[in-house]
């Protein structure tokens, strides 16, 4: 018989009173391995309302404290890292590398957030005027929400609450129905390591969870990461109701290779690229543009590297796992179809993959088109799958041209050996994130993560010095301590002598 997850609240587990269950799923075997209550509005008020009782004390603990505590947080995560991932691939499917890879990335913003007492340092002005002094503080916002997907079921919300609790915030984690076991095995982590009760809260559900935190009068900011039509309307409502929103969304990232470009280098990282996490990558390459005449030798070596790979179990060792529900996988196939209809040129079909995997998983296998033109929708779409299209370009303009004309900027590549080349891709190309030789540009978390265009509603992006400043607020305090001798009035306004 199936478990059953609820929500945590107050350093514990909170069941709660929805009285709705959803299934989550293996999508390995297609097995049912538990049942999620989903949460009510009265849950929702519930476990902000305990975020909320545990701000004051939280807030006024010292800098030093609060480090102590991540730190602690750290070392059972490094210790336990295993089986984190683990419980990743049991309900995302990836495979255990890519799931300790996940989790490793994840454990890089917990690290930059144990030097949160230098990066909330203030400035001091003394004498600014006379015998005035000025200086700034940077104070956590309260209760912040953050709504996460199911394709980074751990580095997604790491991404925002290491941060938000070494700035003194509190906060609720709603983790995607699919996979919710990260979350609430990183809330008993937080307990073990010594944070108060109240401080990590989750929340499990729906629609009904995500509308309460967008609506709720104590929840101060909302963070998301998930598709392009849900980012909006997070970010839409969100701020309609007075909270500080970064909201990121979906993508179509491009991979420019040019002439010169090292054709062996650039077919393995299209393909590692392309089919890592089955595709279900944010930062994914979803579209090759081969410029010149380069485009028959690159498919072919991306065709003799993708049909070595093997799908199957993430956990016998395999190169991809499957789709994490079925729906997913016909969304997938589906896209497949309609890209074989429009005519282009379907090099590797992974419809028909014959996974390494027991029971009914959601598997399609590595896919490779060639030919693709911008009007199929296997290249205006986000697919969110693994299937890699290639398009033909004259040149590196119109290469250019093309990502610029896409109205996604998540995160774009170029490969070449011309360094003069890669410098004015840098300048003139209209996406957050950029690799010169480097397909999946995700930055380290001392820099930060965030696309343009539509892939990023809100000002903020993810971790770095701007999530330090996403979730505290500057204060400036000017300050004068009169002499004993003072004296006397005088009415006149104030100089600045």
């Amino acid at each position: 018989m199936a478990s059953t997850l609820h929500h945590w609240r107050n350093g514990s587990t909170f069941e709660g009173s929805g009285g709705r269950f959803s299934d989550v799923t293996n999508p390995a075997t297609g097995e049912v391995s538990a049942q999620l209550a989903l949460a009510s509005e009265a849950d929702v008020e519930a476990v902000v309302a305990a975020a909320r009782a545990a701000f004051p004390a939280w807030r006024d603990t010292s800098l030093a404290r609060r480090t102590q505590i991540l730190f602690a947080f750290r070392e059972l995560l490094n210790a336990r890292k295993e089986e984190l991932a683990a419980i990743i691939t049991s309900e995302h499917g990836k495979v255990l590398s890519d799931a300790l890879g996940e989790v490793s990335r994840g454990q890089e913003v917990v690290e930059f957030a144990c030097g949160m007492p230098h990066l909330v340092k203030g400035a001091f002005t003394e004498n600014a005027s006379t015998k005035v002094d000025v200086h700034s503080v940077r104070q956590p916002l309260g209760v912040v929400g953050i709504i996460s997907p199911f394709n980074f079921p751990a580095m997604v919300p790491m991404w925002f609450f290491p941060i938000a609790i070494a700035t003194g915030n509190t906060v609720v984690v709603k983790p995607s129905e699919k996979v919710p076991s990260a979350a609430l095995w990183m809330a008993e982590l937080w307990k073990e390591a010594g944070l108060p009760d109240g401080v990590f809260n989750v929340l499990n559900g729906d629609k009904v969870a995500v509308d309460g935190l967008l609506t709720h009068p104590d929840v101060a900011s909302i963070s998301f990461v998930g598709s392009t039509p849900i980012a909006r309307y997070v970010y839409e409502t969100g701020t309609s109701h007075g909270k500080r929103v970064q909201a990121l969304g979906g993508a179509k990232n491009h991979m420019l290779v040019l002439p010169d470009a090292d054709l062996d280098l650039a077919a393995d990282q299209a393909v590692n690229a392309g089919y890592g996490s089955a595709g279900e990558r944010c930062m994914a390459i979803s579209a090759v543009l081969a410029v010149g005449p380069i485009a028959d030798e690159l498919v072919g070596k991306i065709k003799e590297r993708t049909v070595g790979l093997r799908t199957g179990d993430g956990r016998r060792g395999c190169d991809m796992g499957p789709l994490v529900t079925a729906v997913a996988r016909d969304r997938v196939t589906g896209y497949v179809d309609a890209g074989e209809q429009a005519g282009a040129t379907l090099v590797v079909d992974g419809r028909s993959v014959q996974p390494d995997s027991d029971g009914d998983g959601f598997y399609v296998g590595p896919t490779l088109f060639d030919h693709v033109t911008t009007d199929m929708s296997i290249y205006t779409d986000e697919i969110f799958g693994p299937v890699l299209s290639v398009v033909r370009v004259d040149s590196y303009a119109e290469g250019v041209k093309l990502i610029n004309d896409n109205p996604y900027g998540n995160g774009t590549a170029i490969f070449t050996n011309d360094g003069g080349a890669a410098r004015q891709f840098q300048n003139e190309v209209q996406v957050g994130m950029i690799g010169i030789n480097v397909p999946v540009p995700v930055p380290m978390a001392y820099y930060s993560f965030g696309g343009w265009k539509n892939s990023l509603f809100g000002d903020s992006h993810a971790h770095g010095i701007e999530g330090v400043h996403f979730f505290t607020r500057g204060k400036v305090i000017t300050s004068r301590w009169l002499d004993p001798s003072h004296g006397g009035l005088n009415l006149g306004f104030p100089q600045n002598d």
